[in-house]
């Protein structure tokens, strides 16, 4: 249900549930922000929590709109984390035009695209994504030692399933989102919450599970 005067504010939803006692969510739907909170949640409590994380929200969501030039530095970084610095890509860049999958690759000219639709995700999952291209540019097949370099990542499982079931419910046409922000409260007490040449690899619904071989 929508909560009080929380509730009132522009495109922000406040819904209160039995169920939740610990934990407070949001997430963006469209041009409307949802905050999920406990039922016994006072008006105070539920002003406070709508205000932390629609800030936190927006904090998340400034973090996540790297430009191009940052992009290069964020893939440099994870190689050297994560790839022993093997993968050294000449450009990164973001693309509107890929629908069908997250990223691609050409290796020939050491040049990586993600999608757009990636900026509105967790930084944890497009991380994934793009250590996912740099991998190829190492190794261009979908094989045993490409998924042994990946190993290292440790959000790996959870970023495929993520990827995966925002491509389900695209599919089942249910409302998309970047995924919820939840916290746990401080206050147990008071809150009781917390297309080129050679496009070797484009991550896909397919690819994720390990089994995809390269197109």
């Amino acid at each position: 249900m929508v909560g009080g005067p929380a509730g009132d504010q522009p495109h922000v939803e406040v819904r209160r549930s039995r169920r939740r006692r610990r934990t407070v969510s949001a997430y963006r739907d469209g041009d409307r922000t949802v905050v999920l909170i406990p039922a016994r949640f006072t008006q105070a409590q539920e002003r406070e929590w709508v205000e932390r994380m629609l800030a936190r929200l927006a904090g998340n969501e400034r973090r996540r709109r790297l430009g191009d030039a940052d992009l290069l530095v964020r893939a440099g970084k994870l190689s050297e984390r994560y790839l022993g610095g093997l993968a050294r890509p000449q450009s990164v860049v973001w693309v509107a035009n890929q629908n069908t999958r997250w990223g691609s690759c050409t290796p020939a000219a050491r040049s990586i695209r993600l999608s757009t639709r990636l900026q509105s995700m967790p930084t944890w999952v497009s991380d994934y994504v793009l250590l996912h291209e740099l991998a190829h540019l190492i190794e261009p097949g979908h094989g045993p030692r490409f998924w042994e370099l990946l190993a290292g990542y440790p959000l790996t499982d959870r970023a495929r399933g993520f990827l995966e079931g925002y491509e389900t419910a695209r599919r089942a046409g249910e409302p998309v989102t970047g995924g919820p922000q939840e916290v746990l409260a401080d206050d147990v007490e008071s809150a009781e919450v917390e297309d080129e040449d050679e496009e070797m690899d484009g991550v896909q619904p397919g690819d994720l599970d390990g089994r995809r071989r390269p197109r």
